[in-house]
């Protein structure tokens, strides 16, 4: 089977056999496409990220073929909602998966990420599950027995740097104004977060947050899963990734490339969400909403 997330800021494939009732990894991959370039301001795709999409999707079409599978699965998130040239994009996904795109709703979304997220996961509950993407951020409480209350935020790295930052590095006032969105979602979020026992974050922000924290010489997805950070590994990581310049964190290979303008955004809504619970530590999982569409074709 073959699950791709095609979201805000990245596509990615997973393609996997299924042993036992739990997902056995034959291939994964990711590439920064942005597809949300702009949409905040103009509420339609560019030419140019729907190129990258289309790329991108050659190439995990090439890896599907190659690995003989039958069942695919494709889902669009947050940015693919509501543009206004979503016909487009539908048909450059038809013509090259066979499927259209499964254009998900933020509840489903949200329970993808907490049925990724929380496979195999040894940690009492309920979960408390994060995904922070590029347009929006998908909060998820559950526990063993499923989903208790999720919602899903219009706030994401791409949109909210797109929306506030110009400057190099960011300004305090510009950090101020993202702060004061992530907190105007948050304050009215119908999901109860002083329930969570355990906040486990998923997606590129929080993988990357993890990686600076962790101070890794390059990415290890090994070292990320499951890693805990203390509440001082958290805010150390998130001071330096919004007040660095792009230079800095250029420079540190733990930082795909596609991430380093759009991170310190990230970084901030992890943050602030972190600040709300009445826990010491988050738990960081490099399974999130691409293993819980692939297991929805189990």
């Amino acid at each position: 089977m073959a699950a791709v997330d095609c979201g805000t800021n990245s596509i990615r494939l997973l393609i996997a056999d299924l042993v036992v009732g739990e997902l056995r990894e034959v291939d994964r991959r990711m590439t920064i496409v942005r597809l949300g370039q702009g949409v905040d301001a103009t509420g339609a795709f560019a030419p140019q990220a729907l190129e990258r999409v289309f790329a991108a999707s050659d190439d995990f079409v090439a890896a599907i073929r190659a690995a003989g599978v039958s069942r695919v699965r494709f889902v669009a998130t947050s940015a693919a909602r509501d543009v206004s040239n979503r016909d487009e994009f539908f048909t450059g996904i038809r013509k090259r998966f066979g499927v259209d795109p499964d254009i998900i709703s933020g509840r489903e979304e949200a329970e993808l990420s907490f049925r990724g997220a929380t496979t195999s996961l040894d940690l009492p509950a309920p979960y408390l599950v994060a995904d922070i993407g590029g347009g929006s951020t998908e909060l998820v409480l559950g526990d063993q027995t499923g989903v208790i209350a999720a919602e899903s935020l219009d706030i994401g790295s791409v949109r909210l740097t797109e929306r506030h930052v110009t400057t190099d590095p960011t300004s305090p006032a510009e950090l101020a104004a993202i702060t004061r969105d992530i907190d105007a979602l948050l304050d009215g979020t119908t999901v109860p977060l002083a329930d969570a026992r355990n906040l486990v974050a998923v997606a590129g922000t929080a993988t990357t947050v993890a990686a600076v924290a962790l101070g890794l010489p390059e990415y290890d997805r090994a070292a990320v899963h499951h890693a805990q950070l203390s509440a001082v590994d958290l805010r150390t990581a998130t001071t330096w990734l919004t007040t660095s310049t792009r230079a800095a964190r250029s420079a540190v290979p733990s930082i795909h490339p596609g991430r380093v303008d759009v991170i310190g955004a990230g970084a901030l809504i992890l943050q602030n969400l972190f600040n709300r619970l009445p826990l010491e530590a988050l738990t960081v999982s490099e399974q999130d909403i691409l293993d819980g569409a692939a297991l929805s074709l189990a």
